[in-house]
C-alpha cells in the first residue's frame, strides 16, 4: 500500500477560475455548458440582486426591516450556486442567504417579514423546497444533512446545498455535519462563502489550515476551493457536486473566495477592520462587473441592459416592501395556532388569557 506524504495536506491551493477579471476566458476545462438565454439570466439575477441589496440597506436605515445581512459582492455565488441547482433540491440557509431562497421560490416579500420578524415571513410555500435563515452559527450545516440522509433513505435523485461563511467553518457542527456525510456518503454540498472575516474577525485568526477546502480530507470527501467572483466557476463546481450526490459519490466540501463589500450587517463598521487598499482590491474583482465584460464581448449585455434591469429591480423592491407592511399583524393567539395542528390544552387557557 504506498503512503500519501503528510506535506500534500500543507500546500496551497489555489481557487479555480473560469474568468479573468478582464472578463476573458481562462480555464476552458471548466467552463459550464449554458445558452445565451441561460447566461443572461444570471446576469439578470446578479444585478437584480445587487439593486435589492442597495434597497434593502435603505430599508434597514430607515426602521422598515429588522435584521439584515449586506450581501453585495457575493452575488456570484449566491446566485451561481443556486442556479446551478434543481428545483427539487433543497436549501438550508445562513443568515445571509436570502437571495438563494428568493431565487429559489421564496417570495420576496416573505424574506421581508422574515426580516422584520413576522410569522408569515417562515411559511414557506408548499413546492419550496427552502429552510428559513438560520441565525445560530452553523446548525444549518446539521440540517441539511438530516435532508440529504432522508434523499439517501428514500433513493431520491435530489441533493441538499447549506451555506455558511468562513467563521462558521469553526463551530462543531461543521464537522459533525462533514464527517456524518462523509460514513454515509450523503448527497449534501456544504458551500463555505470565505468573504475574509467572521465579522471583524480575520481568517487567519479563524484557522492554521491554508484553506477551509483542506477540512474535506479528514471527512473522506471531496474538496474544492475556487474564485467565488467567478460566478462560472462557482455554477461549474456546484453542478459537479450535485451530480456527485445524485449519482451516489457522496457529499462535496466547496469553499468559495469571496468578499463582502459591505459590513457585516448594518450595525457593523468595516473601518476598524479593514483597510482601503484591501477593498480597492477587491473591488476591482467585482463579479458582477467580471461577467458583464464577458457578456459583453459575447455581444449578449450592454449598459443599457445593467439600467433596465435597476429600474425593474426597484420598482419590484418597493411592490414588495409595501405588501410587507400590509400584512396583517401578528398576534400571540394567532402565533400560537400557526404553531401546532391541534393545540395543547395549556397554550388553548394562555390564548383565552390574552383574548
Amino acid at each position: 500500500m504506498s503512503k500519501v506524504p503528510y506535506e500534500v495536506y500543507t500546500e496551497e491551493v489555489e481557487a479555480l477560475s473560469v474568468l479573468s477579471p478582464d472578463g476573458e476566458i481562462i480555464n476552458k476545462d471548466m467552463l459550464p455548458k449554458l445558452t445565451d438565454d441561460q447566461l443572461k439570466e444570471i446576469m439578470y439575477r446578479m444585478v437584480f440582486t445587487r439593486t435589492w441589496d442597495d434597497r434593502a440597506v435603505n430599508l434597514g436605515r430607515q426602521g422598515r426591516l429588522g435584521f439584515y445581512a449586506p450581501v453585495s459582492g457575493q452575488e456570484a455565488t449566491m446566485i451561481g450556486s443556486e442556479y446551478a441547482l434543481q428545483k427539487e433540491d433543497f436549501i438550508a440557509p445562513g443568515y445571509r442567504d436570502i437571495p438563494q431562497i428568493v431565487w429559489h421560490g421564496l417570495p420576496l416579500y416573505q424574506a421581508f417579514l422574515y426580516s422584520r420578524g413576522h410569522q408569515h415571513g417562515g411559511q414557506v410555500p408548499d413546492g419550496v423546497n427552502v429552510l428559513m435563515p438560520q441565525i445560530i452559527i452553523g446548525a444549518q450545516i446539521l440540517h441539511a444533512m438530516g435532508i440529504a440522509m432522508g434523499y439517501k433513505l428514500k433513493k431520491q435523485k435530489q441533493v441538499a446545498i447549506t451555506y455558511t461563511g468562513d467563521g462558521g467553518s469553526s463551530e462543531g457542527d461543521f464537522y459533525e455535519g462533514l464527517n456524518y456525510a462523509g460514513v454515509y456518503k450523503l448527497p449534501v454540498i456544504f458551500f463555505v462563502q470565505n468573504n475574509g472575516y467572521a465579522i471583524t474577525t480575520p481568517f487567519s485568526k479563524q484557522t492554521a489550515a491554508l484553506s477551509i477546502a483542506h477540512k474535506a480530507v479528514a471527512a473522506g470527501i471531496k474538496g474544492v476551493k475556487i474564485d467565488g467572483m467567478d460566478v462560472l466557476a462557482v455554477i461549474k463546481a456546484v453542478q459537479e457536486a450535485a451530480e456527485r450526490g445524485r449519482n451516489g459519490e457522496g457529499a462535496t466540501l466547496i469553499e468559495a473566495v469571496t468578499y463582502r463589500f459591505r459590513p457585516h450587517s448594518l450595525s457593523d463598521d468595516a473601518t476598524k477592520y479593514r483597510s482601503k487598499e484591501e477593498e480597492g482590491e477587491w473591488n476591482a474583482k467585482d463579479p458582477i462587473a467580471r461577467f458583464a465584460k464577458y457578456l459583453e464581448k459575447k455581444g449578449l449585455w450592454t449598459e443599457e441592459d445593467t439600467a433596465r434591469v435597476k429600474e425593474e429591480a426597484k420598482a419590484k423592491v418597493n411592490e414588495e416592501i409595501k405588501k410587507a407592511e400590509k400584512t396583517e399583524k401578528m398576534t400571540i393567539p394567532g402565533l400560537i395556532d400557526s404553531m401546532f395542528e391541534k393545540t395543547p390544552k395549556h397554550l388553548e387557557e394562555q390564548k383565552a388569557d390574552f383574548k
